[in-house]
């Protein structure tokens, strides 16, 4: 790989940044994508390597089988700290939580767990991939699938409750940010409509506001304070979609969690009942 970037360096203006390899385990309530000792050993050659050079080396775990199961890709990405190291939290793991029981701290993170710590990771997929994995889902996993349900899943059910919290807690600040938005113009414009108001207006919309503001959106409800009103579901729809267009944005992304988390319960309940009348 030394070789390889060094030749490399000489034609292209990239650089080799990471290594990567796979755990294809069975698929259990927890992921493997943790390092091991020979993974960190590997791992901290590279960081002693390259990133005295300007440029920090990654370590990227993937688990297959989990990302065939679960129709996701499963992919984390690590560093190591150096040899010398410690942390002054107890118990802490490689994304930042606490886990007291050590076999659980085993089973997430492995033996070597206060080795190394977690970056955020942001991937994207072609339609190409999406084929793939579909194809091999369908093909290799159509039983597992069939069999079970992933909103019942232990893992699943344990994150629900977090999931709703932190979509809660987007919706929340918006909310009162864009109620004190609201208040400062003196308008009675929902909140939520004040801030997808610019995606809209980009399609020849407007919203009416107390303070300021354009035409009312044809055939649209007249708009209430923000304290007692939802956002209306077509403006929903219509921030989702501006949302794609220009990276979501706050709104955006927090319709979009709203979003996921009913489908996936909605999907569930369709499973089963689809179960019940096949197999009952």
């Amino acid at each position: 790989m030394i070789s390889l970037g060094e030749s490399l360096e000489r034609t292209r203006k990239e650089k080799i940044m990471g290594w990567y390899h796979s755990h294809p385990f069975d698929v259990g309530t927890d992921s493997h994508c943790y390092l091991s000792q020979t993974d960190i050993n590997t791992q901290l050659l590279w960081q002693r390597s390259e990133d005295p050079r300007g440029n920090p080396f990654l370590a990227i775990v993937v688990d297959p089988l989990r990302s065939l199961a679960k129709n996701v890709p499963e992919i984390k990405a690590f560093r190591v700290y150096p040899p010398e190291y410690n942390s002054p939290v107890t118990n802490e793991c490689p994304d930042g939580n606490i886990i007291a029981e050590e076999q659980a701290r085993l089973e997430k993170w492995g033996s070597c767990w206060s080795r190394y710590y977690e970056l955020k990771v942001q991937y994207f997929m072609s339609g190409s991939a999406r084929n793939v994995m579909g194809i091999l889902t369908q093909n290799f996993l159509w039983m597992r699938t069939l069999g079970s349900t992933p909103m019942l899943e232990t893992e699943n059910r344990q994150r629900y409750p977090d999931r709703v919290a932190a979509v809660a807690e987007k919706v929340k600040v918006l909310d009162v940010a864009s109620s004190a938005t609201a208040v400062g113009s003196g308008g009675v414009v929902g909140g939520a409509g004040r801030a997808a108001s610019h995606h809209h207006q980009a399609r020849g919309m407007g919203f009416g506001g107390g303070g300021g503001g354009g035409a009312a959106a044809g055939g649209g409800a007249g708009w209430q304070p923000l304290s007692s009103t939802p956002v209306p579901s077509g403006i929903a729809v219509e921030a989702v979609e501006n949302g794609k267009e220009d990276d979501g944005g706050e709104l955006g992304k927090a319709i979009q969690g709203v979003v996921e988390l009913a489908e996936e319960r909605i999907h569930g309940n369709v499973v089963q009942l689809a179960k019940k009348e096949l197999f009952s």
